[in-house]
C-alpha cells in the first residue's frame, strides 16, 4: 500500500485522502485553511471568509454521478449529507406520472446541497479515518524531487515542504485547484511545463440565497429550473434546508452587467424569467446580498506532454487538472471521478513514468470528453450572448431536444442520462428513436423559436436601470 501525500483539503483533496485510506493506503493532506467546515452549516457557509475558495458560496449541483460515487464508495458521507438536510430529486420526477423504470434510471439522481454540506460531511468521516492525517494551517510551500533521467522524465516528486518540515510519500496528489501553486513549483525544479488548454466564456454570473417559507420544504416542480433568452438567462438552484439560490448570467460585456449587483435590481430581473418568477412569488426569506463571480474559463492541464510524462510522483485530480465552467455543473462530479481512480491505483509503483502515464490516458479518456462538452456548450451561450442572436439550424435542433424533453419522458431519460454524465451526448442523442422523436416536436412547432424565455431587450434595460 502506498503512503498518499495531498495538496489541499477542498472537496477534491478531502475525497481523495479518504478514498484512499478506505482502500487500505494512508493519506496526508495539507491544507492552507486554519479549520476544517463543522455542521453549523449557516454560520460557515455565510459567516466563513475562504478567499483561496471563491466558489464556496456559490450554487453547486451534485449530479447522478457524484451521488453514485459517494453511495458506492462513501456511504457514510452521502447518509450524513442527508442527516444534514441535502434532498434527493429524480429527472423524471418532472412529469404528473413517472414513466415506467427503465435500466440505468437509478443514475439520473440530483443531490441537492449547498457545498458547505458535502464539505461537512466530508470532514466528519475524516475525523474518524485512522489512516488520514489532516494538516490544516499547514499549506505545500515546495516539493521534494530527484532526479528521473532513466525514464525520460526530468525529475520525480517524492514529497513535499511546508514551514513546518518536509514529508515523505509514495504519491503526491495535487489537489490544490488552478491557483494553487504546484504549476510554478515544478517550473522551479526544472520539469518541463504542463499542457494547458484555456477557453475563455465570456459569463459573469451573480447569485442571491433565499429560504422558503417556513412549513415549505420544497419549491415548485415547474417551472424548468434553468431559462434563457438571446443575451440573459436565469436559474434556480434547490438547496438543503429549505434554501435556493436564484442565478442570473450575462455576457462579460453586457452594458447592464454591474446593475445586477443591487439586490432590488437583481431580484426584478430575475421575476422576469419563469423560474425566477416562481420560486421569489413563494415569499421566500432573502439570506445573502448578491453574490457576483466573472471571468470564468474551461481550463485542462496535462502533465504529458509528446515526450511523455513531464513529472512522475505527482498526478492531479478536480480543478488542477480540469476547471469547468459551473453551467453543467459537473466540477464535483469530475473530481470525484478522478479521486475514485486515484484511491484505486496508488499502490501500482505511482513512482513510475508508467503510472503518471496512465493516470494521463484515464483522465484523457474518462475526464476530457465532458471537459470538451462544456467547451461547446459554453461557446455557444456566450455567442448568443455576445451577439444577442437566435441561430437556427443546428442550434435550434439542440434546443428543441432541451423543451422537447418537457413534455416527452423518453427525450428526457435522454438529455438525462447526459446531464448526470452516465452516457455521452454523442451517444444518448444519436438514438434513432429519440432523433424522430424530437424531429415530430418540432415538425409540430413549425414557428418554434429557441431561447424565446425571458424578457426582451427593451424591458430588460427598463429592469436594470432600478
Amino acid at each position: 500500500m502506498a503512503h498518499v501525500l495531498v495538496i489541499g483539503g477542498g472537496v477534491a483533496g478531502a475525497a481523495t485522502a479518504l478514498l484512499a485510506a478506505r482502500h487500505g493506503h494512508t493519506a496526508e493532506v495539507f491544507e492552507r485553511d486554519t479549520r476544517a467546515p463543522g455542521t453549523a452549516l449557516d454560520r460557515d457557509f455565510f459567516g466563513w471568509r475562504r478567499p483561496t475558495v471563491p466558489q464556496a458560496a456559490q450554487p453547486h449541483v451534485l449530479l447522478g454521478a457524484a451521488r453514485n460515487v459517494l453511495r458506492g464508495d462513501l456511504p457514510d458521507v452521502h447518509e450524513e449529507m442527508l442527516r444534514l438536510g441535502a434532498r434527493e430529486r429524480h429527472e423524471l420526477d418532472w412529469f404528473d406520472v413517472r414513466p415506467p423504470a427503465r435500466p440505468g434510471d437509478e443514475d439520473l439522481v440530483m443531490l441537492q446541497a449547498r457545498r458547505i454540506v458535502l464539505e461537512s460531511a466530508l470532514a466528519t468521516a475524516l475525523r474518524a479515518e485512522p489512516g488520514v492525517v489532516v494538516r490544516y494551517g499547514e499549506p505545500v510551500t515546495g516539493l521534494i524531487t530527484a532526479p528521473r533521467p532513466s525514464e525520460g522524465v526530468g525529475i520525480q516528486v517524492t514529497g513535499v515542504t511546508t514551514e513546518i518540515g518536509s514529508y515523505p510519500g509514495d504519491l503526491v496528489v495535487d489537489a490544490g485547484g488552478r491557483r494553487g501553486g504546484t504549476e510554478r513549483r515544478l517550473a522551479e525544479a526544472g520539469c518541463r511545463p504542463p499542457v494547458v488548454e484555456r477557453h475563455r466564456t465570456g459569463l459573469a454570473y451573480f447569485c442571491r440565497w433565499y429560504r422558503l417559507p417556513a412549513g415549505r420544504d420544497e419549491g415548485p416542480r415547474r417551472p424548468w429550473a434553468v431559462t434563457g433568452g438571446p443575451f440573459a438567462g436565469c436559474a434556480v438552484f434547490p438547496a438543503d434546508n429549505r434554501m435556493f439560490a436564484v442565478t442570473l448570467f450575462v455576457h462579460t460585456a453586457d452594458s447592464t452587467r454591474a446593475a445586477l449587483r443591487d439586490p432590488a435590481v437583481f431580484e426584478a430581473a430575475a421575476r422576469a424569467f419563469p423560474p425566477g418568477a416562481a420560486w421569489l412569488g413563494l415569499g421566500a426569506e432573502p439570506l445573502s446580498g448578491v453574490l457576483a463571480t466573472a471571468g470564468l474559463d474551461n481550463r485542462w492541464s496535462a502533465l504529458v506532454d509528446e515526450a511523455g510524462p513531464v513529472v512522475t510522483g505527482l498526478v492531479p485530480v478536480g480543478d488542477s487538472i480540469t476547471h469547468t465552467n459551473p453551467t453543467l455543473g459537473q466540477g464535483t462530479s469530475l473530481a470525484l471521478w478522478a479521486a475514485r481512480r486515484v484511491a484505486r491505483t496508488a499502490h501500482q509503483d505511482p513512482g513510475s513514468a508508467r503510472y503518471a502515464a496512465d493516470h494521463h490516458a484515464w483522465a484523457e479518456g474518462t475526464l476530457k470528453p465532458w471537459f470538451d462538452f462544456q467547451v461547446v456548450a459554453d461557446a455557444a451561450i456566450g455567442e448568443r450572448f455576445a451577439t444577442r442572436a437566435v441561430r437556427g439550424g443546428t442550434a435550434r435542433e439542440v434546443s428543441a431536444l432541451f423543451d422537447c424533453a418537457l413534455e416527452d419522458p423518453e427525450v428526457m431519460r435522454a438529455r438525462a442520462r447526459v446531464r448526470h454524465l452516465a452516457e455521452p451526448p454523442g451517444r444518448a442523442y444519436a438514438d434513432p428513436e429519440i432523433r424522430a422523436r424530437v424531429a415530430r416536436w418540432l415538425a409540430a412547432r413549425p414557428h418554434y423559436a429557441p431561447n424565446a424565455s425571458g424578457p426582451d431587450r427593451e424591458e430588460w434595460e427598463k429592469l436594470t436601470a432600478g
